[in-house]
């Protein structure tokens, strides 16, 4: 039983959250993996491609068009605009606290953030580019990049391995800790509300631990199906099973409409919600969780109560200073 499940079934039977210990906090770092060690000039290489619109076709869309660490890592749309005006079928997830996600995309399909980071450049809805190859030659194109790749990886170093490495060095530096709830489990009993520890007691009480668990409220690295209940109502109005989700990757219709299980960090400010981004607000997004995952169905007051508790995710940003990208004077490479 995961340290998540043994809490939840402790607080069923305490009836509070005199337990909260067991409950995480977010870690100030997000681990990296060894063959991408983090350091300073990478993360600045990361962050300036990361906000460069030349790495897409058109020169207009950069990753953080749909991830914007301006707002809460995503766009607030309900699908995100690609090149030449396109927008695909899904919402665009938050890049805070990605670091923590065991896989990546909504159907798990890369699985760490440097294979997330090669995929939306050559998706031809997204950044459009034709290829990688194409990338890379952009790249060299501009010289100062050629002095940032160098600082970061060594002479002769503009590849789509090295900067997709920076780009992910750069999102393992997007980490919102000390959240209401974060001050709350570490001690301090006055850094939520009554209600929103009503609402922690709820969250645990129906169920919601046995999914979104662990310090980033996104689960051991699972997929989960959506929805487990039909609803009729529901389903017409927000079409969630018309997507196939993981079974879009594997073809496997055993995987038919699971999903990564999201993070609930930063959940009051990435509305809207659900993976075709159909369901506007927060307090509907609780309704339809109780209700098509748990069979549950929940008061005015119960829903008010886990999203005032969600609200106390909302963490604390690091400062973004936007960079200056490398010029091209006197000429253009779109």
């Amino acid at each position: 039983m995961s340290k998540m499940s043994s809490l939840v079934s402790s607080l069923i039977l305490a009836g509070s959250v005199s337990v909260a210990s067991a409950w995480e906090a977010l870690p100030n770092k997000a681990p990296e993996p060894a063959n991408n060690p983090t350091t300073p000039e990478k993360v600045k290489l990361g962050q300036i491609l990361y906000h460069d619109p030349r790495l897409s076709s058109t020169g207009t869309v950069s990753c953080a068009s749909c991830h914007n660490t301006m707002l809460g890592g995503e766009d607030n749309r309900p699908n995100s605009m690609g090149v030449n005006g396109q927008t695909g079928g899904r919402s665009a997830p938050t890049v805070w606290n990605s670091a923590f996600n065991e896989v990546q995309f909504w159907d798990g399909r890369a699985a760490s953030l440097e294979d997330q980071a090669a995929g939306p450049v050559t998706n031809p809805i997204e950044m459009g580019m034709k290829s990688w190859d194409d990338v890379v030659a952009r790249l060299k194109s501009i010289e100062g990049y050629q002095a940032l790749f160098e600082k970061a990886f060594g002479k002769d170093s503009i590849s789509k391995d090295n900067a997709t490495k920076a780009i992910a060095a750069y999102e393992r530096t997007l980490i919102t800790p000390n959240s209401p709830y974060d001050k709350y489990v570490k001690g301090n009993k006055n850094a939520m509300t009554e209600q929103q520890v009503r609402g922690m007691e709820k969250f645990a009480e129906i169920g919601c631990g046995g999914c979104h668990s662990g310090a980033a409220f996104n689960g051991p690295g699972m997929f989960q199906k959506f929805p487990v209940f039909s609803n009729g109502f529901f389903n017409a109005k927000y079409k969630f099973v018309k997507d196939k989700g993981r079974a879009e990757v594997t073809k496997k219709e055993s995987d038919k409409n699971f999903w990564k299980v999201p993070t609930l960090r930063n959940i009051a400010i990435t509305a809207p919600y659900f993976h075709n981004g159909s369901v506007k607000t927060l307090d509907e997004a609780v309704k339809i969780m109780a209700k098509m995952q748990l069979d549950k169905d929940l008061s005015k007051d119960e829903i008010a109560d886990i999203v005032a508790f969600l609200n106390a995710l909302t963490g604390e940003f690091p400062k973004q200073q936007m960079p200056a990208l490398p010029a091209t004077p006197g000429t253009t490479v779109n």
